[in-house]
């Protein structure tokens, strides 16, 4: 009951602070949606709900201080004013002081002018010591209330973004497959940080600040009312104007934060898509194509950022202009009511002034909060929105049946499908056929017909359209999910690992298995050997997305992983095709086995797989076109006997396919894309890492700050606007330290005895007053704008130049694990703009202060010094609490970041691999693991609330206490010194102001600080002079390019695996126009060599001549740009199939004529004109819109525009089916005509007619010669082509 009534009493509370964003109905105007404030708070329980409330209490409470502070501050007014008045008086030596009362000296009563006696006897310092009582009990309450006002605000804070953080994550890796193809994983990270930081901002301590304003604000009022309804009721006529002007501010700022945050996640996403990509980049010469299209993403969000600086500005002069006007009329109206109307004493006009003010003040300071608040809002619309998103496919749903017993009929009956990012491409088409229990059935057919389709809807990762899927006669919509993957076990040809150790990614199959099972399911995949073999064995770390292993071992691994679950179904997608022949074979046999009673489905390109096959089914135009043994098809005739007859052309039946490693380390060779659709950044954040590299990360962060001066150097095209925000900010400085002479002054001619003159001077002031509120609007204005011009063009100029400099970098600095292209997006976003920390808005506050503290220090030593003195002795304990505060706050939030660093790994991990999570029903495992790592924030976070609210509450009492001693001291002067009371007012105010301008400089440090930090890493990066430079200048060219290449003696390890000896003395050459083909086992250094070639690393030893000329002498662009390559699996960008082609030639621009020649020759064309957007249609993420064998075929086409001189065939048929391959590989025949070309061969049968066979093993040639004599030599590769056993 308490809980509700809590709530209700928040809401109450809460409804002040948003009193005047009223009358707007945000569903209906706004384009940037958001979510109403108090839907923020729907993850409080009770507790938090109590611990708000008493917060939101004390805040109350504490902003009630100020205002009960004006009615002791009215009286010692009265005070002093009785007091000067006397003084005066008793200066005429005729009168004395009998009984409080002045008589002349003759005995009679002194009369005034209005025949009023005149008060006198003030003793003005036992007075001043009573007042100095008050005020240090009012300090006492504050120090409590306002540290549990943070306190409780800070904690249940941390509690509901725990639990938000978990529920997000856990509704995330809920959602269907179909969800992630139309979200990218960046932004979802992204979402998970960022956004859910700003969620914070709004539900923390800012309320409570906010609610602390508020009550400042209506208590100020109050006091008003209480000393003076009629001058209260004048200034309130006003104070609607300020209302409406925040709630405007508040309204255009979330809208504009909404659109700056999309513009730069577009950034953010070309950024991650060319890191991830940037071997591809490199290949092609793209570098400064993508930090163009980079810019230019940026631009847009720089007209944001300055827009919403600017509205800023103007909404906050026009804030302090109104509010100086209500100074003006509050005190020109508030003189008639104490002179003319004698309605209120001196002391009594302060204490209404001074409440106005004080309200008026809190009103204008409490617009920050707003800001925050309408951020969060907007960042919690789209968290919310998941949230509350029903997935169409509940993977941790219990409901649906569970069949006592399985035995593996599948059927499809008229399925109809679209994929829901491309709902207008037809991909099955009325799909109807059955697959029987306990047989292998085998689908055939062209790239793009469907077949991996029907796996993944068998899967429950899609729902058909129309038409069903059954497993024993039950619709698998109507069983339970879990269970249903958990009969399937799933081998792909490009196998997802995640980043921790061999037996741990074997145990994902199956939960509980102990060692000995692991161990066997290894013997099985023909995997133990090579694990026994590492150092480490089954505990050896398979690095980021099992970059650390050669495709051939993470197929085994994969393999292991499934043949651990048991599976009563079996899903084979090409799954020996990265195996070499001696492990084919094994794990053929392994598969065969596994195989037996068993449901399986093979879908294979390589037709000698699926001969044995129960049945197979021919696809055709998303049908199941035909089906039946391999016998019954040949008869038949149709599609499946057409790819047959392609694939055997040619064919010598000593031939067996040959598969030569798939990668070297971290993918390095093959540019190659990470599978599947929704992984457009599987490395976006930098997976777990061994303690060493951990160790090596911090020791990166302790970088010495940069100079300011080097970053002002960025900054320095901007000087104009700096210099014009700077005038604005010293203008907006020097208003406080004005409005302390102003105020002082008024309390002055309250002394004068002539009321006419006391008339004339409180004009003058007034007119003044207005002065300032003019100037102050001007001010405020071009402050924001200048300084958020300024200071979004340097972000964008530090963005542009930080990512140039990530490009011009050797690809052997790209692997270290440090720099994996998620470590190297988020560096992009956060450093560039925490280096505003140092320039920008930052200049505009810091200037402000010290013009504001500089005017106040000259005004108070010139009136009293020895008051001056006193006072200042408070100073550094207002200081130091400030500096304390940010100190800690800057402590936590490293601590934050760090432990959000290790909760980031695992979200990016999960929501890179979806698809193989969900395969393996692992959901819950990687949810569990991310709570896990929430652990260490939530606990600091918890910690930082209670330091954070001591120091706030010592930052709040001290200026009370400052007030005691300055004012009794003053009272001391007054008495003893004869100091004017009108002096001790300016000097305290002075003084005041100048201390809290202080602290406001003073809490920009951290910022400051902050940004040195970030900008000595982002200078560290632009400093670091690439191994290998990729500037034009630099380097060899020549006009007569032939294409000659020579390996003389290349010694070679990888950077980050010095250990590991790559390339073992390798000698081999090519003349130009000859074709040169490497054939060995998994991991000899085939790829690598290639990637000598292409000089993404020098060799260690040894030399690599290009035309006889070593290749480090030649400049790189130009060595490139004579090289064209094509791998196994292309990296295809987010953009055209005509900008994909174009992609070829960044040297120039590229014709549609040429493009349409180039997709002949590569047969993409009349596939290109089938689609409804031709050219014009967009690939999707790392081109997962299409089928294998159509990025093959515009990666072929790509490199056909580039015109080279030297042809790299990375693998380049292997991905696709007999037909297509036909067609390409006539292609590439004809490409290669006068051309040096290196072909790494998939199968032997396509590099018979090289003129050279290299066969390489341990990283050294050991044969090369032709087909023909070699297989003369009866030697290494007559024993590989006949026998497929290994080269050792």
């Amino acid at each position: 009951m308490f809980a509700k009534y809590s709530w209700d009493l928040l809401q109450l509370l809460l409804m002040l602070m948003l009193m005047f964003m009223c009358y707007r109905d945000e569903k209906k105007k706004d384009k940037m949606p958001s979510v109403g404030y108090f839907q923020l708070f729907r993850f409080a329980t009770c507790k938090d709900t109590v611990m708000m409330v008493v917060g939101g209490l004390c805040a109350l409470i504490h902003g009630a201080a100020s205002p009960l502070m004006l009615l002791v501050y009215g009286q010692m007014t009265n005070t002093f004013v009785a007091y000067e008045l006397e003084v005066q008086e008793l200066k005429d030596t005729n009168k004395e002081c009998n009984n409080n009362t002045i008589y002349w000296k003759n005995g009679s009563i002194y009369e005034t002018a209005e025949n009023s006696t005149v008060y006198c006897g003030v003793d003005i310092e036992a007075q001043m010591t009573m007042f100095a009582y008050y005020y240090v009990g009012i300090g006492i309450g504050v120090l409590f209330v306002s540290y549990f006002q943070i306190a409780f605000w800070v904690s249940a804070a941390a509690r509901q973004i725990d639990r938000m953080r978990k529920t997000y994550f856990r509704k995330v890796m809920q959602m269907e497959i179909g969800w992630f193809d139309c979200n990218s994983v960046g932004e979802l990270n992204t979402r998970m940080t960022d956004d859910i930081n700003k969620i914070n901002n709004a539900i923390a301590d800012q309320v409570s600040i906010f609610i602390e304003r508020i009550s400042t604000f209506v208590f100020g009022f109050m006091v008003g009312f209480i000393g003076g309804w009629k001058l209260t009721l004048v200034v309130i006529a006003v104070s609607p104007l300020i209302g409406i002007a925040a709630g405007l501010m508040a309204m255009a700022v979330a809208r504009l934060t909404g659109r700056e945050l999309k513009s730069y996640a577009k950034a953010g996403a070309v950024a991650d898509e060319v890191l991830s990509s940037i071997r591809t980049v490199a290949a092609f010469g793209g570098e400064e194509k993508e930090a163009e299209r980079y810019d230019r993403n940026l631009a847009e969000a720089q007209n944001w950022g300055v827009k919403k600086g600017t509205i800023v500005g103007l909404f906050q002069g026009y804030l302090w202009c109104i509010i100086f006007f209500c100074f003006a009329l509050a005190f020109w109206y508030g003189s008639k009511l104490v002179i003319d109307t004698k309605e209120l004493s001196p002391g009594t006009l302060i204490q209404v002034f001074f409440g106005v003010l004080m309200a008026a003040m809190h009103l204008g300071q409490a617009s920050p909060c707003l800001e925050a608040f309408a951020s969060g809002r907007a960042a919690a619309k789209i968290i919310f929105d998941t949230i509350d998103r029903e997935p169409e496919i509940d993977c941790f749903s219990e409901k649906g049946h569970k069949l006592d017993k399985v035995k593996g009929d599948i059927e499809f009956h008229n399925v109809t499908f679209f994929y829901p990012s491309r709902p207008e491409v037809k991909i099955l088409d009325d799909l109807s056929m059955r697959i029987k229990a306990g047989e292998t059935t085998a689908f055939v057919g062209p790239s793009g017909s469907g077949k991996s389709t029907t796996i993944q809807l068998f899967q429950r990762f899609y729902d058909p359209k129309e038409g069903m899927v059954t497993l024993d006669g039950h619709d698998i919509r109507t069983l339970n999910i879990q269970w249903l993957r958990s009969l399937i076990g799933i081998v792909e040809q490009e196998p997802v690992l995640f980043s921790t150790t061999i037996a741990e990614n074997i145990r994902f199959g199956r939960p509980g298995v102990t060692m000995e099972d692991i161990i066997q399911a290894t013997k099985e995949a023909n995997a133990y050997n090579f694990i026994i073999n590492l150092p480490q064995k089954f505990d050896t770390l398979v690095g980021e997305g099992g970059g650390q292993m050669s495709g051939g071992q993470k197929q085994r691994i994969a393999i292991a992983r499934a043949l651990i679950r048991n599976p009563r179904i079996l899903l084979l997608d090409m799954a020996t095709s990265a195996l070499d022949n001696e492990s084919e074979a094994v794990v053929q046999e392994a598969l065969d086995k596994m195989r037996l009673g068993r449901t399986t489905i093979s879908i294979a390109h390589r037709l000698s797989t699926i001969r044995n096959a129960d049945a197979i089914v021919g696809f055709e135009h998303g049908q199941a076109v035909e089906k039946g043994t391999h016998s019954e098809l040949i008869e038949r005739q149709g599609v499946y006997f057409t790819l047959v007859t392609l694939q055997n052309q040619g064919k010598s039946n000593t031939t067996k396919d040959f598969c030569s490693q798939h990668y070297s380390y971290r993918d390095s060779v093959r540019l190659r894309s990470q599978s599947k659709l929704s992984n457009d950044t599987l490395s976006d954040v930098l997976k777990t890492l061994s303690d060493k590299e951990v160790t090596n990360d911090d020791a990166d962060k302790h970088v010495e700050p940069a100079p300011v001066a080097r970053i002002l150097k960025y900054n320095q095209p901007e000087w104009p606007y700096m210099l014009i925000g700077s005038l604005g900010a010293a203008v907006n400085g020097s208003v406080n330290p004005i409005y302390a002479v102003l105020f002082s002054q008024i309390l002055g001619t309250f002394a004068i005895g002539d009321l006419n003159d006391q008339r004339k001077q409180i004009n003058g002031i007034c007119i003044l007053f207005c002065i300032v509120a003019v100037t102050s609007f001007f001010s405020h204005f071009l402050q924001g704008y200048a300084f958020a011009k300024s200071g979004e063009l340097l972000t964008r100029r530090l963005r542009k130049v930080g990512f140039q400099a990530m490009l011009r970098q050797e690809i052997g600095w790209f692997d270290d694990p440090r720099n994996s292209p998620g470590a190297l997006t988020t560096r992009l976003a956060t450093d560039a703009s925490m280096v505003q920390g140092a320039t920008g808005c930052q200049i505009g506050m810091i200037v402000n202060s010290l013009t504001s503290i500089g005017a106040s220090f000259i005004i108070a030593f010139y009136f009293s010094w020895k008051l001056t003195l006193v006072i200042m002795c408070f100073l550094p304990l207002i200081g130091l609490s400030g500096v304390f505060q940010a100190k800690m706050l800057t402590g936590f939030a490293n601590q934050d970041k760090k432990a959000m660093e290790a909760a980031g790994w695992v979200s990016s991990e999960a929501l890179a691999n979806i698809r193989t999570i969900a395969g393996l029903a692992k959901e819950s495992s990687f949810v569990e693991s991310y709570e896990q790592k929430l652990e260490l924030p939530y606990k600091s976070a918890k910690k930082k609330a209670i330091i954070y609210g001591l120091c706030f509450g010592f930052s709040q009492c001290v200026i009370f206490m400052a007030y005691a001693a300055s004012f009794r001291y003053g009272g001391y002067l007054v008495s003893s010194e004869g100091l004017q009371y009108m002096f001790v007012f300016r000097v305290i105010t002075a003084v005041v102001i100048s201390g809290t301008a202080l602290g406001k400089a003073s809490s920009f440090t951290p910022d400051y600080a902050k940004a040195k930090t970030a900008a000595a890493r982002l200078f560290k990066l632009l400093d670091r002079i690439p191994k290998i430079s990729i500037s034009h200048a630099d380097g060899e060219k020549w006009d007569n390019f032939r294409g000659e290449i020579e390996f003389l003696n290349c010694n070679f390890t990888y950077p980050t695996r010095p250990d590991v000896q790559v390339l073992n003395g390798l000698v081999v050459s090519v003349k130009p126009g000859q074709t040169l083909a490497f054939v060995g086992s998994s991991g000899c250094g085939k790829s690598t060599s290639v990637q000598l070639l292409e000089r993404f690393y020098d060799p260690d030893e040894g030399k690599v001549l290009i035309d006889g000329r070593p290749s480090c002498t030649v400049n790189v662009p130009f060595l490139r740009s004579q090289i064209g390559i094509v791998s196994q699996e292309p990296v295809l960008f987010d953009c055209s199939i005509a900008e994909n082609i174009q992609y070829g030639n960044n040297t120039c621009s590229v014709s549609m004529e040429e493009i349409f020649e180039a997709a002949k020759k590569a047969y993409l064309h009349d596939f290109v004109m089938t689609l409804p957007d031709k050219y014009e249609t967009q690939v999707g993420a790392q081109g997962s819109q299409l089928s294998r064998g159509q990025k093959q075929r515009i990666a072929i086409a790509r490199a056909i525009v580039r015109n080279p001189k030297v042809l790299l065939l990375d693998e380049a048929t292997s991905a696709l089916d007999t037909e297509s391959e036909q067609s390409v590989q006539s292609a590439l025949d004809e490409a290669r005509k006068g051309r040096t070309c290196i072909v790494i061969a998939h199968r032997l049968s396509t590099i018979q007619t090289a003129d050279i066979i290299a066969v390489m093993s341990n990283g050294a040639v050991i044969e090369q010669d032709t087909h023909d004599k070699l297989m003369a030599k009866r030697g290494a590769y007559y024993k590989l082509v006949t026998t497929g056993a290994p080269i050792s």
